[in-house]
């Protein structure tokens, strides 16, 4: 039985859970996840724990906010005018949109406060700054 190692095609079942407990994200009635190991295909903090792994191994791990989805960038919230968001949009707080940067990339946005005149977007990742644990099983070695 090998293990794995940097450049192996992997495929795992996982669980995401925040500190309190909340699953974020899971693999469970789905496919497995599959990526190549040190790619930069999933976050440095899981990545980085599948070397040595054995097919059938399970483990937790806990990923800090540096080597998941990095800190919270206070710059990357931004109030816009609520004329350049379209009447046809009901804004809510929570709500995802989507803006478009000078270069013609989509940057996804979080709507995080609305005022009379001004949106507050947010361009952080929803997990940014936080810790994330990771229950995973290693299926395969493709």
């Amino acid at each position: 039985m090998s293990d794995v190692k940097s450049g192996d095609k992997v495929r795992i079942h996982y669980k995401g859970t925040l500190a309190d407990g909340t699953v974020f994200d899971s693999s469970e009635g789905r496919d497995p996840l599959e990526f190549t190991v040190g790619a930069g295909q999933v976050i440095v903090g899981m990545d980085k724990e599948m070397i040595g792994m054995t097919v059938g191994e399970k483990k937790t791990i806990v990923a800090v906010a540096e080597e998941a989805y990095g800190p919270r960038q206070d710059d990357a919230q931004q109030d816009v005018p609520r004329e350049m968001i379209p009447a046809e949009i009901p804004l809510e707080v929570g709500m995802q949109l989507q803006m478009q940067s000078p270069q013609g990339q989509v940057i996804p946005v979080s709507v995080v406060a609305i005022g009379e005149e001004t949106v507050t977007l947010d361009a952080n990742h929803m997990l940014a700054g936080k810790d994330l644990t990771f229950d995973i099983e290693l299926v395969e070695i493709a």
